[in-house]
């Protein structure tokens, strides 16, 4: 499984949506994902990549993480992955 279809299925998870319903311009807002659920994202996606993602849920947006849609955080993760 690609690491873009790894987390499109974790983010489809916490959505609870199919999968096919997570496009890489989909937003979290668009998908029904809260701020709690974001998290939950994050802690998913950090755990199956075993990376740290450098957000912060108290304050997003002095985060450099890019969170706007899911191609950003495709991207953003392979970078963190790239670094290790």
């Amino acid at each position: 499984m690609s690491l873009q279809d790894k987390i499109i299925e974790i983010i489809a998870e916490q959505a609870v949506l199919d999968p096919s319903d997570v496009t890489l311009t989909s937003t979290l807002d668009s998908l029904g994902i809260d701020s709690l659920g974001l998290v939950e994202c994050i802690f998913a996606i950090e755990e199956e990549f075993d990376v740290t993602i450098p957000f912060n849920a108290n304050e997003p947006e002095q985060s450099d993480f890019d969170i706007s849609n899911v191609a950003s955080i495709v991207a953003g993760i392979d970078k963190l992955i790239n670094e290790k």
